[in-house]
């Protein structure tokens, strides 16, 4: 955890300055405090996927680009293993496995997703153009799209505009994987 923290820390300040926004301008594009942002900046927090998301949303970036380093771009044969991956990159329960980070040429990242028994997320719609496409690899799980919860099973797949509100829970007793394939327009 402490890695993914130090990582976000340095990515955050340096989208920032990069934009060379202040830490009031960044709180105004992400709507993420300016305190919040500071102990993000300094590695003395973890924020939520929420928060995550909000702050990708604001900085016009990938999740993923938050969460780890992208590959060498001269790397077109890349193999990863979920296991090596698979991290709480955020506060709650949900296990996050980025198997292949945003890259611009592809317009996707793709991730692994547990869902432990009982959890459930809300998401903030996604900035315009963003799609996802869910596959339940195990278990079941139900997806919240359109004001009501659509039930998946092992198997299913669901593709989705992502700039609405949308979200995941799983109300089984076992816990949940799908893969998340989310594509930037």
């Amino acid at each position: 955890m402490q890695e993914i923290n130090q990582y976000l820390a340095m990515r955050v300040k340096q989208l920032r300055q990069d934009k060379g926004w202040s830490l009031d301008q960044a709180a105004k594009e992400t709507g993420v405090s300016k305190a919040m942002l500071g102990q993000i900046e300094r590695g003395e927090s973890s924020p939520t996927v929420a928060r995550l998301w909000k702050i990708a949303g604001g900085f016009q970036c990938s999740l993923s680009s938050l969460l780890e380093p992208p590959p060498a771009a001269h790397q077109h044969t890349l193999l990863r293993h979920a296991d090596m991956l698979r991290r709480q990159p955020a506060a709650g329960e949900m296990l996050v496995a980025p198997l292949f980070t945003f890259d611009p040429a592809m317009g996707f990242e793709l991730f692994e997703l547990t869902l432990p028994p009982g959890y459930e997320r809300i998401s903030d719609p996604h900035e315009a153009g963003v799609t996802e496409h869910i596959v339940v690899i195990q278990g079941r799980m139900e997806l919240w799209l359109n004001g009501q919860w659509r039930p998946l099973l092992h198997g299913d797949a669901m593709r989705f505009a992502a700039d609405c509100e949308h979200g995941y829970r799983n109300v089984s007793d076992e816990p949940v994987l799908f893969h998340d394939l989310i594509h930037y327009a």
